[in-house]
């Protein structure tokens, strides 16, 4: 399970967040590009941009339970 007390400073302010258990596998931004990117520099992906409506929220569920090591997560904030 993504830890908040480890999560990229890259991510966007709100519910969804990208920690360091990130493997760099590139689902995240495959199953929701308008909201996932990748550090180039560092090797990971983040948040960039929060859902803003209800097919992104979707995707972005998903991403979070298909991450094959737990990294990215919920913190229960609205976005």
């Amino acid at each position: 399970m993504a830890d908040l007390e480890n999560k990229y400073p890259d991510n966007s302010q709100g519910k969804y967040y990208v920690d360091n258990q990130c493997i760099d596998c590139d689902l995240c931004r495959e199953t929701a590009p308008d909201n996932f990117k990748r550090n180039d520099d560092g090797g990971f992906s983040f948040v960039y941009h929060q859902p803003e409506n209800e097919e992104q929220e979707t995707l972005c569920k998903e991403a979070m339970e298909g991450c094959p090591v737990e990294a990215i997560g919920d913190d229960g904030q609205a976005g």
